[in-house]
């Protein structure tokens, strides 16, 4: 009985002594808890063309897009001419290869040229490579043609993604879209036109209009009289964009920093 007694109280002693020891460890391994955390992607951020400017100087610029004929061209010119106006156009390739003498014209009367890709493809479905191809070879060409080596793009269908806009900056182009859509290449009258532009036109608006269209150079002098009467100068993009020192917001604003 003695034995059994004793048996007893060593066991209960050994129990006690583990569950100490066990407490003992789960309290020096096992660290405090932290108070909570909250992590954040470092996702990149998005690139983007310039839609427009922030400024507070009252002048827009006026762009035209060159990818079908050049019947109009000498309309267009006589009437940017005796408007006293200058504008960009943003020709493709291939149409600067057909209309030489269009695009000497063109630069001859000290309007701005900038590219429009070499053959007009969907280049979102392109690789960098072949976007760095399209721009180089349109940029080749415009400056064989003018001897000046275009700064800015514009893509086919108003297209673009990081892709685009990184071959388009890593061939010395800004990418530049437009705040204002004529819709001229659907055929709308110029007084159509009018409604659309004067509905949105601001202070450093871009504005997109296409040569080659039904109406646009027979429009061409009431449009530019309507938007300086609102008391808009018309000037290039060159001249309306900020060279340096700026970011482009999400909605494609670019500002001066």
């Amino acid at each position: 009985m003695f034995y059994i007694v004793n048996k007893e109280r060593i066991v209960s002693c050994v129990i006690a002594l583990s569950t100490i020891l066990i407490l003992f460890l789960m309290a020096t391994v096992v660290p405090a808890k932290e108070p909570n955390t909250v992590t954040t992607s470092t996702k990149e951020k998005r690139l983007l063309p310039i839609y427009s400017v922030d400024t507070e100087e009252s002048k827009v610029a006026l762009t035209i897009n060159c990818a079908w004929s050049a019947e109009d061209v000498d309309l267009i010119l006589e009437t940017l001419n005796n408007n006293q106006v200058k504008c960009t156009f943003f020709m493709v390739g291939e149409w600067v290869g057909k209309n030489q003498e269009a695009v000497k014209k063109i630069f001859d009367n000290g309007h701005e040229i900038a590219n429009h890709s070499y053959s007009h493809p969907h280049v979102n479905n392109l690789s960098y490579d072949k976007n760095v191809e399209e721009i180089n070879k349109c940029n080749n060409l415009i400056e064989k043609v003018t001897g000046q080596r275009p700064t800015l793009y514009r893509g086919p269908y108003g297209e673009y993604n990081d892709t685009v806009i990184q071959a388009a900056t890593d061939a010395n182009n800004k990418t530049i879209q437009w705040s204002i859509d004529s819709l001229d290449w659907q055929g709308l009258t110029g007084e159509q036109m009018w409604a659309r532009i004067s509905e949105k036109l601001e202070n450093g608006s871009i504005i997109l209009m296409h040569n080659g269209t039904e109406n646009t150079a027979l429009s061409l002098d009431m449009l530019i009289k309507n938007i300086k009467g609102k008391g808009y100068k018309l000037v290039t993009v060159s001249d309306l964009i900020y060279q340096e020192d700026y970011s482009i917001d999400n909605n494609g604003v670019q500002q001066k920093n």
